[in-house]
């Protein structure tokens, strides 16, 4: 079996290794080799192909079984068309290693799932906790620090959760997992995806290949999430106001955490509690006692510790009376709402690479935002949907951006960092670009 890897990267490099492992021959390309790239092709041991021209591509793409493209080729790059029209399938690495795990001696481990346009990462890692709480051995994986086909490769593990992107997702003709939760949908990586109807697909692909002995997780405030979960074939459960896991008062103005089989845990015991944590502890609860591989008391007790992510809505410090945050994982117009709807008054620093979305959605709450300082490729574009804002001005570099909100704040304010927009236009991820605001703060404010 000879496999075609496109994209060197920490996801590309992975599968390399992994397709070894079972025994493929594997040839690599990339757009862009650089130095590094070249050095791990030659560790790993591999031909490595710079941009082959279409008549290159062919040769090669028919010499393969498989067509394995790294997380950031887009539906539109040549490799798709050209794997399509030699009929040779293209599968990501979260497919190829469901595909694996089935064949496992012992027979496959639970594999729980989770998509949505925003709140993939903190949902995940809930769930993570919670199984660990409750004595099951498992690790966050797929779009992750952890790709899933190095996951599968451990012994030691109970179970998965995977994170799942659309462009993970987009080749999965197989993946099926024991419960998979859809999170939200709006509009994002419409520079990956050909059409909001081919980002949508993408996402409904965690339910596809779901069997009546799984279950089906979806938002009931979420329309088009719902109408797809009409289609699954699995149990299907819902969560948030008036699903099937939602909150519900004890009588005592004490809000509790309810599912079908009755209280979770109070939101106050949560050791995060903001709109957005209670949602996702609500899927997230779905997720992992709708499988019976934890209980209710074990949820608790994850919630009870479990602080989120870094990037996502993370508070940096209080000085003179106002609040840091730093939410530069929120890269989608959606993610930056659901911040904003947090506080109340609001000094914004949002913008970024354009993935060619709507930016009005960020400006829905308004009300809430006192002054907004727009930064990178989409700064006019922030500035024209939070017009009217009492104060709105743009600088491109982020170092500025801070300096500027440093002298428009005051006490009672919360400034915060969430982008709306990816980080690529600056930064070489959304986390490079929280450090650096995180710096920024604290020198700002005179803090070790």
């Amino acid at each position: 079996m000879r496999a075609l890897v496109h994209g060197l990267a920490v996801a590309g490099a992975s599968t390399v290794r992994a397709l070894r492992r079972h025994g493929w021959e594997v040839v690599v390309s990339d757009d862009s080799v650089t130095a590094a790239r070249a050095e791990l092709a030659r560790q790993l041991d591999v031909e490595l192909l710079e941009r082959p021209d279409l008549a290159a591509l062919g040769r090669v793409v028919a010499s393969c079984d498989a067509v394995c493209p790294a997380p950031g080729v887009p539906e539109t790059h040549p490799l798709i068309g050209v794997a399509g029209d030699a009929g040779v399938e293209i599968v990501s690495e979260i497919e190829l290693a469901y595909r694996w795990e089935q064949d496992r001696p012992g027979g496959p481990r639970p594999m729980l799932a989770v998509t949505g346009t925003d709140g993939k990462t903190t949902t995940t890692l809930m769930a993570v906790e919670m199984l660990r709480a409750a004595g099951v051995a498992t690790v966050d994986a797929g779009n992750t620090d952890t790709p899933l086909v190095d996951a599968i490769a451990a012994d030691d593990l109970d179970a998965f959760v995977v994170e799942c992107t659309s462009f993970r997702l987009a080749w999965t003709p197989t993946f099926r997992p024991d419960a998979g939760a859809w999170l939200n949908l709006a509009p994002d990586h419409l520079n990956w995806h050909t059409s909001m109807a081919s980002y949508a697909g993408a996402k409904e692909r965690i339910w596809v290949n779901q069997r009546g002995d799984d279950v089906a997780i979806g938002s009931i405030a979420d329309a088009a999430v719902v109408e797809a979960l009409g289609r699954a074939r699995a149990r299907r459960r819902t969560f948030g106001e008036g699903g099937d896991y939602r909150t519900e008062s004890d009588g005592s103005d004490t809000a509790v955490l309810v599912g079908p089989g009755g209280a979770i845990s109070t939101v106050a015991a949560m050791r995060r509690s903001l709109p957005h944590d209670v949602t996702n502890a609500l899927a997230a609860c779905a997720l992992v006692l709708e499988t019976g591989l934890a209980d209710a008391r074990s949820v608790e007790r994850a919630l009870g510790s479990f602080t989120g992510p870094s990037h996502r809505l993370e508070w940096v410090g209080r000085w003179d009376g106002v609040d840091w945050y730093d939410d530069s994982k929120a890269t989608t117009p959606h993610a930056a709402a659901v911040a904003i709807h947090a506080f109340d008054p609001v000094v914004l620093i949002a913008g970024g690479q354009d993935k060619h979305v709507d930016l009005a959605e960020m400006a829905v709450e308004r009300e809430r935002v006192r002054a907004v300082v727009a930064i990178g490729e989409t700064r006019d574009a922030i500035a024209a949907a939070f017009d009217g804002v009492a104060i709105v001005e743009t600088t491109e570099h982020l170092d500025v951006a801070v300096e500027r909100v440093g002298e428009i704040v005051r006490p009672g304010d919360t400034v915060l960092l969430s982008p709306g927009c990816a980080s690529l236009d600056q930064y070489g991820s959304f986390a490079e670009r929280g450090e650096r605001f995180r710096d920024l703060v604290t020198e700002l404010n005179g803090a070790p």
